[in-house]
């Protein structure tokens, strides 16, 4: 007996509970639309820019959909060049593992709601999303367990910067059937980030969930940059022209399926000055505009953005401002946007 490990109680499966909160046909029909979009983005048959933008961490349903719906409410006016997946990073804890762990853990912080809850939770947020604006999101596969739980209503995921050389997260990006972005590690390795995404492209047989399992491979994994830390511990970007340049020769020598990049604006890009973000996807769409073979290979940026801007603690009681990472608010969010999309005219 582990003494140090406690089993409290057996979830349902992923499918029990797709059973017990269903999607309806419309709005399973507006992921299977949208999915498809995003997959011509990345396969290079639609030339729109991808644009993963919304808080570091969804902290507050209620801020969250309001964010949601003044995104929407853009949407139409950029469609032609720009096509949003909005960020609903539910499983987004505090780095140091202490605190806030995200609304699956912590679905309601005055409350100690139990995992179940915070699953529900999780999944009736992103079913009012799709209902509400239109949406399909993404989230980030922290926690390889939950994304069954989520499968049939996100449109995109990620494999984090400290997860990317787990084996476990590559063999589950093989089995996702949606596309699934794979950040670079804190080290900035790109052979290991290209590691991850080979493996995810390729077929994988491994233990998950009690069971022996298979996947086909996953076609539409591909590179997030997101800056790393040198070795004297600093922050240092890696969204430059040479940097891209660099990555787009790396992948010719690996002839991995469908090459692609977003550049993540933030976090080491940025040295987490959010502000500093719309310069960065400035620059990145320059160097998109002056490269042919860029061009084809950056298929999109990653927006930090909210309500407010910058960050406040847990429990700093300011509506729709970020309790994680400090993001560009909402008044800035939608000038770039229309700044984005005038530049994709250039």
């Amino acid at each position: 007996m582990n003494e140090r490990l406690k089993f409290i109680k057996k979830l349902p499966t992923p499918i029990e509970l797709q059973e017990l909160f269903p999607i309806n046909a419309t709005l399973s029909h507006i992921k299977e639309q949208r999915d498809k979009q995003l997959q011509n983005i990345l396969t290079g048959k639609d030339s729109r820019l991808l644009l993963i933008i919304g808080p570091c961490s969804a902290d507050n349903e209620t801020s969250v959909l309001d964010y949601m719906t003044r995104l929407s409410q853009i949407r139409e006016e950029v469609s032609d060049k720009i096509f949003i997946i909005p960020r609903v990073y539910t499983n987004k804890p505090r780095t140091i593992g202490t605190g806030y762990k995200g609304m699956l853990h912590q679905p309601n912080l005055e409350k100690k709601e139990n995992l179940i809850a915070g699953i529900i939770a999780v999944r009736e947020l992103n079913t009012r999303i799709i209902k509400e604006t239109g949406f399909t999101c993404s989230d980030e596969i922290l926690y390889p367990e939950t994304y069954l739980y989520l499968s049939d209503v996100l449109s995109y995921a990620t494999i984090g910067a400290r997860s990317v050389e787990d084996q476990l997260h590559r063999m589950i990006a093989s089995g996702v059937n949606i596309p699934v972005g794979m950040k670079n590690p804190t080290s900035g390795d790109l052979s290991v980030l290209l590691n991850s995404i080979s493996a995810a492209q390729h077929k994988q047989q491994f233990l998950f969930r009690g069971w022996e399992v298979a996947t086909t491979g996953n076609p539409f994994a591909h590179a997030i940059l997101r800056g790393y830390v040198d070795k004297f511990g600093n922050d240092s970007p890696n969204y430059h022209c040479e940097h891209l340049q660099r990555l787009m020769h790396s992948y010719q020598k690996r002839k991995l399926q469908n090459p692609a990049v977003i550049v993540d604006c933030n976090h080491a890009n940025s040295n987490k000055k959010y502000l500093e973000q719309i310069r960065i996807a400035k620059d990145v769409l320059l160097s998109r505009r002056e490269s042919t073979g860029l061009s084809q290979l950056i298929k999109g940026l990653m927006i930090e953005s909210y309500i407010e801007d910058g960050c406040q603690p847990t429990h700093g009681g300011v509506y729709g401002k970020s309790i994680t990472d400090p993001c560009l608010g909402w008044t800035k969010t939608k000038e770039l946007i229309y700044t984005l999309r005038e530049e994709l005219d250039l």
